[in-house]
């Protein structure tokens, strides 16, 4: 489908234009070369600027999984033995604070 789109805009936009960078250069070519010269330019430096970021967010992301294996060293508990899950106590977590009973 998107051939024949491209094969249609071609035979349609076949007429030869010329591109002036003031009087130092010019070049001739058919509209739809020139058309799909910019469209893959454009392409090209979108899907670069992705790259770049992609790459910039991974070194980040890898930045601080390692300060957090580095602050955070997991707490020395035998589960097997006590047979208990942190959490899964019940009334424990936040919201499960004790109640004050005083009657102020």
């Amino acid at each position: 489908m998107l051939f024949l789109a491209l094969l249609f805009l071609a035979l349609q936009n076949s007429d030869p234009v010329t591109l002036k960078f003031y009087h130092w250069w010019s070049w001739q070519a058919p509209l739809i070369f020139v058309v799909l010269i910019a469209f893959a330019l454009g392409a090209t430096a979108g899907l670069l600027a992705g790259a770049l970021r992609s790459v910039r967010l991974a070194r980040q992301l890898s930045r601080l999984r390692r300060e957090q294996r580095g602050r955070d060293a997991p707490p020395h508990a035998d589960w097997a033995r006590t047979g208990t899950v942190p959490g899964t106590t019940p009334g424990s977590g936040p919201g499960f604070e004790p109640a004050d009973r005083g009657g102020d």
